[in-house]
């Protein structure tokens, strides 16, 4: 004898079809997947809230006032703020400086951090190479810009020393309008190359090896394959890591701070050639009491809004969102 069976309703057929569907299955533990990783996320994005996104509210509404910093008062300036810092020759200056910077420091870091990055993949993988690396990342900002105020003096810095054997006479690094920005682009070269390096080095493990060994069934040297197969899947990496670096670039200051202004001297010297943009945000928001922190705001606002547009114009150009692996 056979047990009776139960005909399935219509509703029950569907349910069952939708419950067995891969694709809803697959969004339900997305959506778990979703609000567990909300709590790991949630102190970081409380932190982006206090630190960051309301200070930049505040500043941009800031930049509309006539703002004291020291009574914490201000009224309505209007475009006033805008219109000085767009006719100020010192704030434009301060952006050519900048530029310079980046253009110098950008160039040379990206190249060099490539090559190692390449170097460490071929020959080694020394986790005690890459230790090596990060020590100049690790020191703090301040202490290389005044070590380097050291090794760059004219009479006891060791980089004059050096030169002197091959018959260059001293150089004032840092108190010459000529060679104060190159030599502020070559110290933060110095200090996060490594890190960049090991950044394209991670990037180049994503890489399949099975491609390299193709490339080499095929003939092809070193060079063709670094040409046409680590710089074109290693793109969506290098895009992040230009990113990164042309922002941090734009902010530098405390370095200038230390090495340019010297031991009592003056920052932004000589002749305003290394007065990079932060510097001359911090002079107009922080020295004279205070008063014109209005100017300082709305200075920091056209740069957080130029910066916004070069992130924008690199993530397109390199079309950072796409992957030559998929």
């Amino acid at each position: 004898m056979t047990a009776a069976t139960t005909p399935m309703s219509t509703t029950d057929e569907a349910s069952t079809i939708a419950n067995d569907n891969p694709k809803n299955q697959s969004n339900r533990g997305m959506d778990g997947g979703w609000r567990v990783a909300f709590w790991f996320l949630l102190p970081s994005l409380i932190g982006f809230l206090i630190f960051f996104l309301i200070p930049a509210v505040r500043a941009v509404a800031l930049s509309f006032q006539n703002f004291n910093l020291l009574s914490n008062t201000g009224t309505n300036a209007g475009l006033d703020n805008y219109r000085f810092i767009f006719g100020d020759d010192v704030f434009w200056n301060a952006i050519k400086v900048t530029a310079y910077y980046v253009a110098i420091n950008i160039g040379l870091q990206t190249v060099l951090a490539l090559g190692i990055a390449v170097m460490m993949d071929r020959l080694t993988k020394s986790v005690f190479v890459r230790g090596i690396l990060l020590l100049p990342w690790m020191l703090p900002n301040v202490l290389v810009g005044l070590l380097w105020l050291f090794m760059l003096d004219p009479s006891i810095g060791i980089v004059n020393e050096s030169l002197g054997f091959f018959g260059i006479k001293p150089i004032s690094f840092l108190a010459n309008p000529n060679w104060v920005i190159p030599s502020l682009a070559l110290v933060n070269t110095w200090k996060f190359t490594g890190y960049t390096a090991l950044l394209l080095f991670a990037g180049i493990q994503t890489i399949p090896r099975n491609l390299y060994e193709a490339s080499a069934l095929d003939g092809a040297s070193e060079f063709t394959m670094f040409r046409t197969v680590t710089i074109p899947l290693l793109r969506p990496v290098l895009a992040l890591v230009l990113v990164i670096s042309v922002i941090g670039s734009f902010q530098v200051y405390d370095v200038v701070q230390a090495a340019a202004g010297g031991l009592g001297g003056n920052p932004g010297d000589p002749l305003n050639s290394s007065r990079v943009i932060y510097l001359y945000i911090y002079e107009k928001g922080f020295l004279g009491g205070g008063s014109r922190f209005g100017q300082a705001a709305a200075a920091a606002t056209v740069l957080m809004g130029g910066l916004l547009f070069i992130t924008i114009a690199q993530l397109r150009l390199l079309r950072a969102g796409e992957s030559d692996l998929a």
